[in-house]
């Protein structure tokens, strides 16, 4: 399901066991403590708590025989649609011109905005602060 309004995982933590086999028979069995995060720059991971490339963790995972989700950290949930409508109306009723809303949300967070449905409740505050001070008129007509 792809819910835009679902928070994503930043990162994600697994104890994956793989077990050695020859010729049928059990030799070793081996518990890895594998973590995936996301960052700014791409998918960084961990083995074990050592920093390792990706495709090392994932073929642990993919290799081993259980794996269980030990830990998980999600990311704020966005605002999603309704409430971003809400925030263009407002901005458009303190005058600011549609063309400009993402732009203007850019400038109150210091970052590009390409939706506020993706804004986060703390960003979206931030914003509607940003508007209020900008364009007084704009607290009444909340």
């Amino acid at each position: 399901m792809n819910d835009s309004t679902a928070p994503r995982a930043t990162s994600r933590t697994w104890a994956a066991t793989v077990t050695d086999r020859e010729c049928g028979v059990t030799v070793a069995r081996t518990v890895y403590t594998v973590t995936l995060t996301r960052t700014p720059a791409g998918i960084e991971a961990t083995v074990n708590g050592e920093a390792c490339e990706v495709a090392r963790a994932v073929g642990i995972l993919q290799a081993a025989h259980t794996v269980t989700l030990t830990a998980e950290v999600l990311a704020p949930a966005p605002i999603g649609k309704p409430r971003a409508a809400k925030l263009h109306r407002l901005m458009a009723h303190a005058g600011v011109p549609s063309g400009e809303h993402y732009g203007f949300a850019g400038a109150a967070l210091d970052r590009p905005v390409y939706s506020l449905a993706g804004l986060t409740e703390d960003e979206a505050r931030q914003v509607w602060g940003f508007l209020r001070a900008t364009f007084p008129s704009a607290a009444r007509a909340a």
